[in-house]
Order: C-alpha cells, then structure tokens, then sequence
C-alpha cells in the first residue's frame, strides 16, 4: 500500500449528512466520528496465488452480508483467481458471489468498457492499470485505465451503481456472459438490458441470475457476440446460449452511468429491486453516499482509540472482510416481504436463506462475532440452517449455494449450539437435535461433512481407522467435539435421550491420542497405531496439517486434553514446542508441497500455521494450562506480524470471514475457543480502548491502560468496576453492556488468575 494511504487516513476530513438507518436490526443515530470506510483497504490479501496465499481475497465492493458483490477482475472468466494483485491489466469489472479462490464462482457476468475499435474477447479487451490509479473501499471501487477510460462502482446489497467516463473516442460497453448459459435481450428505446446467466458447478442450468440493467444514456449502436469463438451480431436485440453477451455504443467521450439489480427469483424481481435500491438515487455519487453512511454505522459498531494509524486500517480492514459472510440468498418482494428461490429444493420459500461460507472454517470466529454483534442476523441463520435440511434432508457444511459438503465435520451444530446458550433462540431446538441425530447416524450424499464419513466403523471403534478413511484423525476429533454440541443442546432442554447418545462420544478424541508418542495419530481397525510415525508429516490421517497441528483441536475438552498429556506442565511445554521447533515440512502423503506448507515456513513461527484454520485457537490454550501471560504474549505477536492492511495483509486463505474475524475478537482481547458455550477467552487487547456498540443499545467497553506494543501483558483487571480474575467472559456479561478495565505492562503477572474458577470451560474437571 502506498504510504500516501495512511497519510489520506490520517487528514481526510468527510462531511456527510447522516440519516437514521436500520443495519443489522440496529437503529444507530450518532455518526462516527471519523470516515471509518477511508481506513478499509479491499485490496489486502490480494497478492495471492496458488503456491503463497496472502489472503486469497479479491477487492470486494459490497454492503454488510450484501447478496451479490462486485471486483475487478484480472484473471480469466473462470478462474478462481479473480483479481490478484501482480497482474497488469483488468480484463472487466464483475459480479461476484465467490468466497474462496479454491470453488468456482457461480451467477456472474461483467461488464468492460471499451474505447475505439469494439473488441469484445477478454484476452482483447483487457487494459492495463496501475494500483496508483485504483480506489479500493468497501463502499466505492475506482480505476483509470491505461486507455484513460475511469469505472467507479457503488455498491447497494443486491445491485450496484457504475459509472464509466470515457476519452473522446468510439465508446462501448461489453456485458460478458461468463462461463455457462444466458439469454439476453437489449431495449434501445428504455436504455436497458434484462435476461440472466447461469455459470455455477451445482444446479445447473436450475440456478438463474435474472438481472436488469438501466443506463442513462443512449445507445448509438448495438449487438450481441458469444465468448466462445468471439462472434459479434451487429444490430442484434437478442440472444441466447454458451457465453452470450451484449455490446452498447454510446457517443464518443461519453459518461455513461448503469443501474444494475439481480435476482435468483424471476426478471419481474429483478426490476422489483433495481427500483427499491437504486430508484431513488439520481446518481453513482447518491450510491456512494447511502454505501458510506451504511459502512460508517456498521463499521461504528467497534470503535477502536489509540494505537497507530497502520493498527487501525488493519484492524477496520479485517472487519470488514469479516461483515461479509455468511452472505445474503433473500430478497425482498413488492410488500417488502422476505423470500428467496432455495438451492436445496428447487422451490420458492417465504423468510431467510444464507449462503457462501464453509463452516469448518468460520464455526472457530466468524459466527461467534457474528452472535455477539448481530443476533438477529444470526437467529435468522439459525432458522435458515433447519429450513435447508427441511428442503434438502441434510444439515448445510459448505454452501455455495447449494450443500457441497466440503472439508469435514458436522459443525452446523455448533452454531446452533451456541447461539441457543448465548440466548438466541429462534429455533426449535428439538427439531436441530433430530436434524443433527439424523446428520450423525447416516452418511449423505455430498462429500465427507455431509453425514457422518465413516460409518459405522465410527460407532464400532470409537474411531475412523486409518488408512482406509483419509484424514481419519482429524474427522475422529472433529466429530467428538460436535457430539459435544449435541450432548450440550440436550442437556440444556433437557432431552435425556440426545443426551446420553451424544455423551457416549463426546470423548472419542481419547480414542485416537497414542501416549506412548503423545500425539493424536493415524490407528488402524485392529486397534494398533500407523508405523513410522513422523509429527512433521502432512496428511494422511490428518487435514491439511500435521500432527503438532492437530494435536489441539478438543475444543470442548481441554482439561482432558492436559490429563491425557500427563498435566499442565507438560502441556504448556509442548505448547512451547509449538513455536520453538524448526519450521521443518515433511510433504506426507500430499505428493508435492501444499500452499499451507510453504506459508507455515514464510511465518517463521516454527510450526503454528496461523494460515489454516485448526491451530488459530491454540494460542489461547495456556489459559487452560495455568500460563496465561503466554497466550497474551503469543496472540499479540501473531496480531503483529501476521496482519497488515496491504495486498499482504493475511499469513494464508482468510476464508469466508474467518482469519478476520480471529483478528477483530483478538484485537478486542477475546476469543471463542469453544463454541458451544457461552464464554470468550481473554487474550490481550491490541488497542488502549475499545467500544462495542451493541444490537440491544448497550454499550461495552474494553480498557487496556498502559497498553503499549512491549505492555501486552495483564496486570489486574476489574468488571464495571469489581476485581475480575477469570480468563473468560459470558456472552451475558458483554451484551448486558459494562466496562472491562486491564492494567498492562511488560512483564507478566505470574500469579493472577490460577483459581480453577479462573481457567475457561473444560467439559473434565482437574
């Protein structure tokens, strides 16, 4: 990032007028103080590609969980690298709905604008650009290309507003079909474009983006062209097939603005909402205005005070990475009524969907931030979940948008678990237990989250053995945590019978845990352990690790876990390898080096492997085992030098909002280590002061006095005012509103907080 960006952050002075809006079920009144979008820069993680991810992000111009959002693209129609950040030109500017650069996008189209001779492929057509001459903000994208052609976007959350300046030549604009089918048509006479596309790996052909396109200008001239062989149909108003696309001239030099709105529901929709977001603004800069003001409030709902300028970029740049996911799949009728066409059935339902997250990855952060700052939202996904297993059978695990059922576990019930004991509790919890009992005893059709992977050697064993399932270990232990959920929501509504079923596996992570090594390994049907056994080997029994890696993940046991490892010295100490030890890789079973390996390395953290999700939480386990000054100190080393807000700016893939949002709660000093309860572990906040401004009115306020990059350690602490020792806070205590008070300084204070009443939840007791 250029240094000029934090001088803009540090001296832009932004006069808007400010309008009561309801985000997030939230009515907020009180304007921030600063430009809080202007610290956003969307381009961080964008230097990413398949061998070093720093991100895997694109620079995504969206409203909060927005249903549809928009990027320039540099890679190819496509390619799961949208934009990254080395490229030099830009090849159309696009609606997107991808959340990782590892699935394919689906519902896309783009549009370029084109200047002199009409050239319509994308490998034609792409233009040279410099980041110098790019605007990236949540709120407002903005480029001027080598061909001196300026694109702005502005955002509303199912459409956009773009605007295209061009030099005084021939000027077009390109509507590209993407990879799949679409039917298009062109009205000269009301300046439009209506019909849809359909590109996505799952229902095919069933799933249609109906969009409708306003310019206001007229068209001087007009066509069609397929991106297959290239072809254009002067003077055509129609068209329909492999990659159909549309082509308008206006007249030369002309600044030409299009209002866009898509639907997956019906064309008629489609206009429904173009004219309900984008009716009332006369202008691109209306958009931009309304988009600022909304980002402002949401984005004001974390006030962060002191620390660098660098500090919080990164920290408002993460949130607002984070306050995408799990992203909007309903729309808004003529009456304003809640609906959406649902991926699972095919059919049209009243109320609430979400898609586009993979809750392997943000069951850890993304959807604990998501209960403490949006209940509402959150309640409604909870809903949302129990409607997708309603239309599908099945429990969603990776949705986009339809159930993939990617990486592993079960861990919808997570979130339903912990959004019942942190009270919100919009479900029938009965019927989430049926769903997760039918999830839990059968194997479903999609991928190994789908069901139970490894049935019924799970239930005969206590176990997958290994090799005949492949990341056996890693599922063992992610299905005892999940049993935990279960055996957690019964005993909560007190349904015996969930209960006792769910208890009986709640500790098989004891099953796969070998102490003559110390490791959780590989172990084959006979009951005898994997030979040749090497702790720095990637996969095999393991996902996307190895075993210092997995060595963690008993979220809901970890008292457990230090029993098994002969006591809390032991523990501590072994947490101790964890960052002392070499970066040594061992490739494993993956054949070549694997991207995760080789960020391990670039992080120099020995081998913690903040860039994949199962050690993010490790670090707080010294809290468990009795050294919390080391938590404090490990996290906060983590914060430092594993984010910033450059195209840099993440140690691996962010995924869906979950790298972030371990970002944003440990920037608070909180974590959640275990969902499923209703506690945050307290690490060490990164920032003197921080306001949390909550859905209910209340406010919560975290002081770290003294705070400093060398005083990262807590001294005392005190809640609204009474000496606090615990190394947790209930969700209860933060949403009720208060005041948490540290006192920081550089050495650590060895002695505080070692009751066993002060050591977070453990499911065993000392």
């Amino acid at each position: 990032m250029p240094s000029s960006y934090f001088k803009r952050i540090a001296t832009k002075q932004h006069v808007f007028v400010w309008s009561l809006l309801l985000i997030s079920g939230v009515a907020q009144a009180q304007a921030p103080e600063k430009d809080l979008a202007a610290y956003v820069n969307t381009l961080q993680g964008t230097n990413s590609d398949a061998h070093l991810t720093r991100g895997n992000t694109y620079p995504t111009t969206a409203l909060p969980f927005g249903m549809h959002t928009w990027t320039p693209q540099t890679g190819e129609n496509g390619s799961g690298w949208k934009y990254q950040y080395d490229k030099k030109t830009i090849r159309g500017f696009q609606q997107a709905h991808q959340c990782s650069s590892w699935t394919r996008d689906y519902c896309v189209f783009s549009f370029m604008p084109v200047s002199g001779p009409l050239v319509v492929a994308e490998d034609v057509r792409a233009t040279g650009f410099s980041h110098t001459d790019e605007t990236a903000r949540p709120d407002y994208y903005k480029v001027t290309l080598a061909n001196h052609i300026t694109t702005e976007i502005s955002p509303t959350e199912r459409g956009a507003h773009l605007r295209f300046h061009f030099p005084n030549a021939a000027s077009y604009v390109v509507l590209d079909g993407y990879t799949g089918i679409s039917e298009l048509k062109i009205w000269p006479e009301e300046r439009k474009i209506t019909g849809y596309v359909s590109n996505n790996k799952h229902n095919r052909n069933a799933l249609k983006n109906y969009l409708e396109v306003v310019f206001d200008q007229p068209f001087t001239a007009y066509g069609t062209w397929e991106n297959r062989k290239n072809t254009v149909q002067e003077g055509q108003q129609q068209g329909a097939g492999e990659g159909v696309g549309v082509y308008l001239r206006f007249a030369d030099g002309a600044t030409v603005q299009a209002k866009t709105a898509s639907s997956y529901i019906s064309p008629e929709q489609a206009g429904v909402t173009l004219q309900a977001e984008l009716g009332k603004f006369e202008n691109l800069d209306d958009t931009k205005a309304a988009a600022t003001t909304i980002w402002n409030q949401h984005l004001g709902r974390i006030k962060v005070e002191g620390g660098s300028e660098e500090d919080k970029a990164t920290f408002y740049s993460c949130f607002f990475r984070a306050s995408l996911f799990s992203r909007q799949f309903y729309e808004y009728d003529k009456t304003g009524k809640p609906y959406y066409f649902s991926p699972y059935d095919r059919q049209l339902h009243d109320g609430y969907m979400f898609t586009d997250t993979g809750l392997w990855d943000t069951f850890r952060a993304q959807f604990p931030l998501n209960a403490l700052l949006y209940p509402t939202m959150h309640g409604r996904y909870m809903q949302a979940l129990l409607a997708a297993q309603e239309q599908c059978g099945w429990l969603p695990s990776w949705s986009f948008p339809g159930e993939e059922g990617g990486m592993i576990g079960n861990h919808a019930i997570s979130l339903l678990t912990d959004a019942w004991m942190k009270g919100i509790r919009t479900f029938d919890p009965e019927q989430a237990l049926r769903a997760y009992h039918h999830e839990a005893t059968n194997k479903g059709p999609w991928g190994r989250s789908n069901g139970r992977h490894g049935l019924p050697e799970y239930y005969e064993l206590g176990y997958l053995p290994y090799p005949k399932y492949r990341q056996a270990t890693a599922q063992t232990l992610e299905f005892a945590y999940d049993d935990f959920c279960g055996y957690q929501l019964a005993s909560a509504v007190g349904n015996t019978f969930y209960k006792d079923f769910f208890a009986r596996q709640m500790y098989n992570y004891r099953n796969v845990y070998d102490p003559q090594t110390g490791f959780m390994r590989g172990r084959k049907p006979n009951g005898k352990w994997t030979k040749k056994f090497n702790p720095f080997a990637w996969g095999g029994p393991y996902t996307e690790g190895n075993a210092w890696h997995w060595e963690w993940s008993v979220f809901h046991d970890m008292q457990g876990l230090i029993n098994l490892l002969g006591g809390k010295q032991k523990f501590t100490s072994k947490l101790d390898s964890v960052f002392t030890l070499p970066s040594t890789v061992d490739i494993g079973t993956h054949h070549k080096p694997i991207h995760e390996m080789t960020e391990m390395v670039a992080a120099g953290m020995g081998q913690y492997a903040h860039g994949n999700q199962p050690i993010q939480h490790m670090p707080y386990l010294y809290t468990y085992g009795g050294q919390p000054w080391k938590t404090q100190q490990h996290v906060r080393e983590v914060m430092r030098k594993l984010y910033n807000a450059t195209e840099n700016g993440y140690p691996g893939d962010e995924d869906q909002g979950q790298t972030s949002s371990w970002y944003v709660l440990s920037a608070l000093g909180l974590y959640s280590v275990c969902p499923g309860t209703d506690q945050y572990v307290v690490g060490s906040p990164a920032f003197p002061k921080a306001t949390l401004t909550l859905e209910n009115g209340q406010q919560f306020t975290i002081e770290a006095k003294d705070n400093s990059p060398r005083n990262v350690y807590i001294q005392s602490a005190t809640l609204n005012g009474q000496l606090y020792t615990h190394h947790w806070l209930t969700y209860g205590d933060l949403t009720k509103g208060g005041k948490l008070t540290f006192r920081m300084a550089d050495t650590p204070a060895l002695d505080r907080g070692l009751s066993p009443a002060d050591a977070p939840f453990s499911l065993s007791k000392k």
